[in-house]
């Protein structure tokens, strides 16, 4: 009974009850479409950084020659580390090596230093799954729409594979000769020349400075033994599980005798000024998970939640006001029907129960309304694939495209939550009422 009176009054409030609503719609439709652009930009940055630089976990390490040495990113004896690492991994989905460099690259015309990656492509399923070819005109604006090369073309020695921005910045098209230039672990200077065999499509800022080429060039590059590698990286079934895992090889690798350095939640090449201070010679293990190797980005992440907890809490404020200011004036209209109520046998706790119903169905009804059409909305810009015009923040969303992942779970918990904060808002003029 108190709910169907409820309801008749919300019908009664007119364009009161309208304006209300559709505030609270345009508030939750909000919420969800903010919380989808965070959860694209995480899926966006999980694809670019497991594709690109680690896998879900990270078995890598430093070698040094002496106390006073830099730290070599490399792990010599791989194959006994190997098996340990296969063993003890449980859920594990497949696992590839890869060989770490810095170097300058030269072209005729340009010049940039970037992070090499030495792959052996007939392994890199999650790569050739995740990247994509450019196109020509996407890179060098010669009007032609021709796709560019194929990263398959790593198998062959000397080659190697650039992104669209780094092509367009050595301004070099596929078969173009590249030289990389960098120094050895014994102090050395030593150069390679490649052919360009791919060029692929930008994954954000992170493709900037990552290129891809043989495993062999690597090995020569640096005078590196074959038993040796860069990292293992390992993709695991569920990559909710990376830090256990993680926890499970640190023990097994200790328990096996290898030396392993404490939990840095960094990326490699910002731990080279430690390592070189620290008073150690030979072989550590170092042990990350993918948003460790990536821990310079997420302040996108913070950037975004912040700025929409902010707004969600500034507007959710200003519709408080609004509930507490359209239910008072209802109430006060409704004087002389809440004193026929009470004569005819209506507890005060009745009148309570009724204007904190018509709050709720309020919420209820304009909150599922305004999260479900965002969440409509969401999705079908996510599968038009609408290109970011901005390349700066198509580096920042790490997307040429706006991606947006809708979550089942942020839609119910945005109904939910709004449905409540609109019943506790109506607290102090049901009080009132009563």
């Amino acid at each position: 009974m108190y709910g169907l009176i409820a309801l008749r009054n919300l019908r009664q409030g007119g364009k009161r009850t309208w304006l209300l609503g559709f505030a609270l719609a345009a508030v939750s439709g909000l919420l969800v479409f903010l919380l989808s652009l965070s959860h694209g930009v995480y899926d966006s940055m999980v694809n670019a950084a497991t594709t690109l630089s680690a896998g879900h976990v990270n078995v890598s390490g430093f070698f040094k020659s002496s106390p006073n040495a830099g730290g070599a990113p490399i792990v010599t004896k791989v194959d006994a580390v190997r098996d340990i690492v296969l063993k003890h991994t449980p859920g594990l989905d497949f696992a590839i090596e890869r060989h770490r460099g810095w170097a300058k690259i030269v072209s005729d015309t340009g010049s940039m230093w970037s992070g090499l990656h030495g792959i052996d492509i007939t392994k890199e399923k999650h790569l050739l799954g995740n990247l994509t070819p450019a196109r020509e005109i996407e890179y060098l604006d010669s009007g032609r729409d021709a796709v560019i090369g194929d990263i398959r073309g790593l198998a062959k020695p000397n080659t190697i594979a650039l992104f669209a921005g780094q092509a367009k910045r050595l301004h070099v098209r596929i078969g173009d000769k590249i030289t990389i230039r960098t120094e050895t672990l014994r102090g050395m200077s030593n150069t390679v020349d490649l052919t360009v065999v791919a060029v692929m499509q930008d994954l954000g800022m992170m493709s900037s400075w990552n290129v891809f080429l043989p495993t062999r060039n690597i090995l020569d590059l640096y005078g590196l033994d074959a038993n040796s590698t860069g990292a293992i990286m390992l993709y695991l079934k569920d990559i909710e599980q990376a830090g256990a895992v993680m926890e499970t090889l640190r023990a097994a690798l200790g328990k096996a005798g290898y030396d392993i350095l404490d939990h840095d939640p960094r990326p490699f090449f910002m731990k080279f000024e430690t390592i070189s201070g620290q008073n150690w010679s030979g072989q550590k293990i170092d042990l990350t998970e993918w948003k460790d190797e990536v821990s310079f980005m997420t302040w996108v992440l913070s950037a975004i939640d912040g700025v929409s907890f902010l707004l969600i809490c500034v507007l959710a404020c200003i519709i408080a006001l609004g509930i507490i200011n359209a239910l008072w004036i209802a109430v006060r209209e409704r004087t002389r029907e809440i004193g026929t109520l009470r004569a005819i046998g209506m507890k005060r706790s009745g009148v309570l129960a009724m204007v904190m119903l018509e709050a709720a169905f309020l919420g209820v009804m304009a909150t599922t309304v305004g999260a479900c059409l965002s969440a409509a909305l969401a999705t079908i810009l996510d599968h038009t694939g609408i290109e970011i015009p901005s390349q700066a923040v198509q580096a920042i969303l790490m997307s040429e495209n706006l991606h947006f992942v809708v979550q089942f779970k942020d839609v119910a918990w945005t109904v939910v939550g709004f449905t409540f904060f609109c019943t506790l808002a109506s607290i102090w003029t049901a009080v009132r009422a009563a």
